[in-house]
């Protein structure tokens, strides 16, 4: 009998891991291990979101007579014990890069050793695996050009019930509570969705991606919201490239680049373990940042006083989920306008984002930060430009700010840059901007290129 391990791999079709060992010939035993100290890296909604995940991947596979084994605590201890109980002659996993994830590989690998048990760690998680690439790139653009010079492989079939699952004990753990409604977890719901975003949005995808008021107004919004069903393995990311179609298409073209934005940031991450707590940039001096709780506390509760940022992090906060284009308004202005650490909100997004991913977390926020890979050393985002040019009718804005919305698209946008008795006229319970916008942005600028252009970080 074969071992595979559940991971961050919660699917049965276009499973690599899972397609390998039931291709050797022996019959393969499914295991999923609770682990706290990884439910810890993934973040608190998340996790509860890979708990649904797990709890629908034991269910499919109870439904077609497939046993499951469901354990809790270290992996290595788990798959030892089941190595000792059941005579099992090799174990199969696939990756996961995230600094928990490697000393977790590297234990069971150990374990395995140790009993004399072969351990074969497969690449699921990315369409390219990062160590074929070159360990480090100048820019985006240049690993676009390595990364679109491979083939993905395509997706497997699931292996029939027949070669698995022999043994079928314990219990999905129950996901920890949160305060957000999860969406519909498992293989099925993660299909169902990519399917409606194929066909209602795939196609002016984009021309559409930035549409705020289309993020809150269409049946099926302009962006897929597939993030926290890839994130947490309920998808493949063969099944989502091959299901965007020919690359001739303007939409699928496009849907294909932000795949390989997700696939830049697990480069980075497989090159760069701690990507999420040590700045990516080593060519010039560290940033001053300010500590200023006031300024954080009025950030996470989404009362800046600049709308489009205040209405993105209420967003975050009750769906555990952000729209990319306020995601990169509100983390700029963290980071910018009020020159907080980028690792202050990297935690924090960490906590609520039901489709957190370390790499893309760490590594979007160190690009917003100028510590990472942007090659616009001091790139600002304008939170009363963005609004204008994205959310033009204040659609967005008025959806996730209440106190807004019986004032005027023009004066919601202008909203920072309103006389006080103006604004305390249009909406007395919403918030004065709590930094000047011109003073903000000149400052930022003032900092950040004194550390980008000196060489001492070097």
């Amino acid at each position: 009998m074969q071992l595979f391990w559940h991971r961050d791999d919660l699917r049965r079709t276009d499973n690599v891991g899972l397609t390998a060992a039931a291709a050797e010939g022996e019959v393969v035993q499914p295991l999923c291990v609770s682990d706290a100290v990884r439910d810890g890296e993934r973040g608190r909604r998340a996790s509860a979101m890979h708990h649904r995940g797990v709890a629908a991947l034991v269910a499919s596979y109870r439904d077609d007579d497939v046993g499951v084994i469901c354990a809790t605590g270290d992996p290595a201890e788990v798959i030892g014990a089941t190595i000792d109980a059941h005579g099992v002659s090799a174990v199969h996993c696939n990756r996961v890069d995230t600094p928990v994830g490697r000393r977790r590989t590297a234990a069971v690998v150990t374990a395995c050793a140790a009993r004399g048990v072969e351990c074969v760690v497969h690449v699921d998680h990315v369409l390219v695996d990062p160590a074929t690439l070159a360990p480090r790139y100048p820019s985006y653009s240049a690993f676009r050009r390595d990364w679109q010079t491979e083939t993905p492989a395509d997706p497997k079939p699931a292996p029939p019930p027949e070669r698995l699952g022999e043994i079928d004990e314990g219990a999905a753990p129950a996901a920890p509570p949160v305060a957000v409604e999860l969406p519909s977890a498992g293989e099925g719901p993660a299909r169902e969705q990519l399917e409606a975003f194929i066909t209602a949005a795939l196609a002016a995808y984009a021309d559409r991606r930035d549409d705020l008021a289309g993020a809150v107004t269409a049946e099926v919004g302009p962006v897929s919201e597939l993030s926290p069903y890839i994130a947490r393995g309920m998808l493949g990311p063969r099944t989502v490239y091959a299901a965007a179609g020919p690359p001739e298409d303007s939409g699928a073209r496009k849907f294909r680049d932000e795949l390989c934005w997700r696939e830049f940031y697990q480069h980075l991450l497989f090159h760069n373990p701690q990507l999420a707590s040590v700045d990516y940039r080593t060519d010039q001096a560290p940033i001053d940042w300010r500590e200023d709780p006031a300024a954080v506390a009025a950030w996470t509760a989404g009362m800046t006083g600049y709308p489009l940022v205040d209405a993105g992090m209420r967003q975050l906060t009750a769906r555990g989920y952000i729209h990319n284009r306020p995601r990169q308004v509100a983390a700029s202005f963290l980071c910018k306008h009020l020159l907080i650490d980028w690792r202050v909100g990297a935690a924090h997004f960490a906590d609520l984002l039901i489709d957190h991913d370390l790499a893309s977390n760490a590594g979007n926020w160190q690009w917003i930060g100028s510590t990472g890979t942007d090659t616009v050393r001091c790139r600002i985002f304008d939170p009363v430009a963005q609004a204008r040019k994205y959310d033009p009718t204040a659609a967005f804005i008025r959806r996730w700010v209440p106190e807004l919305r019986s004032v005027s698209a023009d004066a919601i946008i202008a909203w920072p840059t309103l006389d006080a008795g103006d604004r305390a006229a249009a909406a007395p319970a919403y918030a004065d901007p709590i930094v000047d916008r011109d003073a903000a942005y000149d400052r930022a600028q003032q900092v950040i290129t004194a550390a980008v252009d000196s060489t001492t970080g070097a």
